[in-house]
């Protein structure tokens, strides 16, 4: 479907926020220029008539994303958490975003859960409720199990949300590509994988099986971590369509009054929600990457509960060592170490001067770090990030996206709690206590016995492995010969000494 016809959905974007109201709205929140506003209206206004007309009782912003679909909904989440970006007044218009958009009803979810489980909804549950709530790609109802008596949400996709779906970011497939022929300077951003990123982790979101799943995984990694809990999973009850956990009550993360009514502290809530992101991200590697106060509750005894774990974020080991020592850096404001990490990681392009740019990271940090706690922003430190990579080559990594856009809903979310919130000095201990923990001598000890073990895989097949090399060899002219006898010689006498430390370690263990 990737082709220009999707030009008409890209114009028609444009002729929606025109026709409802939302163009001014939207440039007014993010202070656009009098020459983007010019060239903005230019274009929205002549096609008015192909934009939609979404529901004239909705707020023009929320009216005009909830109009164009579930991918500009999902956007429009985002923004949601940042009244520091686009200003008080729209991200309260934009937070009915994330669950509060119109239901479909009783009926098809019936006839769905019904389809999905393979028997009649009676025989399930006793209760079976309107909908709860509704966000852009399913809803939830609350049930009663007939076999238990216990309350339990059932959630339930919305009819046909794939094929929504997929046109949306077919259309965004069509608008990377004209950035990539037409703006040869956002290359380095590689816009076609960030687009295929986005895609990928959606249509994992689109299947409640691997939704299902990843709670298991996240539930099993968190059970310990003390404030917060995880409602579980009813397994024979959930299938690609349809995914039912245990109930949860609470006061929606959002509602600051409710949460004031409680006595709940919103200052510690704020400093425990990044506590916990960070936390997730940097011991487990595998965190919850959709943490609006959509998906964020408070039980009585004041543990968070977070649920909708559709679009969860994975970074591999090395990753997070490097991602720490960046963020452990700013910290510390040693700006040539940030500087030595992009490099070592292939972050930034070799030939680049690293001290150069260090003084281009000190004038990133420095001014965040004299700021008041309440100015202090990980989306601005972010932006002016942006700005120097751009200017020293270095490409987007596409597998910290996910971990970039939700630290940065994270803080959005603390600083609706706490507008005094300091993010570094809560994040502080948490950076800290990893770096401890996963660089220094006993993390090399680790790293060593992991590599010992891998070797050590290989002792039983090393004679053979060994026999069909030097065999192959014998084809090959005396300087290979001998070339390879410097190679394999080295390479046996390592594996073999990693299996011996191997079997050693198991002897004193």
């Amino acid at each position: 479907m990737r082709g220009p016809h999707n030009i008409i959905r890209l114009i028609r974007t444009g002729a929606t926020l025109e026709r409802t109201g939302a163009m001014n709205v939207v440039l007014d929140a993010f202070e656009a220029p009098r020459a983007i506003r010019f060239l903005a209206h230019a274009l929205g206004k002549p096609f008015q008539w192909l934009g939609y007309k979404g529901d004239p009782d909705m707020p023009p912003a929320t009216r005009a994303l909830t109009a164009l679909g579930p991918a500009y909904i999902k956007f429009g989440q985002v923004l949601s958490t940042r009244p520091d970006v686009v200003g008080d007044e729209l991200a309260e218009q934009l937070r009915v975003l994330q669950d509060k958009l119109p239901p479909f009803s009783k009926a098809e979810a019936m006839a769905e859960v019904e389809k999905e489980l393979g028997q009649p909804v009676s025989e399930v549950f006793s209760e079976f409720s309107e909908p709860i709530a509704a966000a852009s790609i399913a809803q939830v109802h609350k049930a009663k199990l007939v076999s238990t008596r216990e309350d339990v949400a059932v959630k339930v996709l919305r009819p046909n949300i794939e094929r929504a779906f997929h046109k949306d970011v077919d259309a965004f497939y069509f608008a990377a590509r004209i950035v990539q022929l037409f703006a040869p300077g956002a290359r380095r951003l590689r816009p076609m994988e960030v687009i295929e990123h986005f895609d990928g982790v959606v249509r994992g979101e689109l299947d409640l099986r691997l939704e299902s799943a990843a709670a298991s995984e996240y539930a099993a990694n968190t059970k310990n971590d003390a404030g917060f809990w995880l409602p579980p999973v009813v397994w024979s009850l959930s299938a690609r369509r349809v995914m039912t956990l245990s109930w949860a009550d609470g006061v929606p993360l959002g509602e600051n009054a409710a949460l004031d009514a409680a006595g709940h502290d919103r200052g510690d809530l704020a400093e425990r929600v990044l506590r916990l992101f960070l936390l997730h991200a940097l011991r487990d590697g595998f965190f919850h990457a959709d943490m609006h106060q959509g998906n964020l509750k408070v039980a009585a005894n004041g543990d968070i509960i977070a649920y909708d774990y559709g679009i969860m974020g994975h970074i591999d080991e090395y990753t997070r060592r490097v991602y720490a020592e960046i963020l452990f850096g700013f910290i510390r404001r040693d700006y040539k170490r940030v500087a030595e990490v992009h490099f070592e990681a292939g972050y930034v392009p070799a030939d680049r001067d690293v001290d150069e740019f260090a003084r281009a990271l000190r004038a990133v940090g420095e001014p965040i770090f004299g700021m008041d706690a309440t100015h202090i922003s990980m989306g601005r430190l972010l932006n002016y990030l942006f700005e120097v990579t751009e200017r020293f080559g270095m490409e987007t990594r596409t597998e910290l996206i996910l971990l970039q856009r939700t630290m940065v809903v994270v803080e959005g979310v603390a600083r609706s709690l706490d507008s005094r919130i300091n993010i570094w000095e809560v994040a502080r201990p948490v950076v800290e206590d990893y770096i401890k923990q996963s660089i220094g001598p006993r993390a090399a000890l680790r790293d060593f016995s992991k590599t010992a073990m891998v070797l050590a895989r290989f002792g039983p097949r090393l004679p053979a492995l060994v026999e069909n090399a030097l065999i192959a060899q014998t084809h090959k002219d005396d300087t290979q010969n001998r070339g390879l006898s410097a190679a394999i010689l080295p390479a046996t006498i390592g594996a073999a000494a990693g299996a011996a430390i191997v079997l050693l370690l198991t002897a004193f263990t």
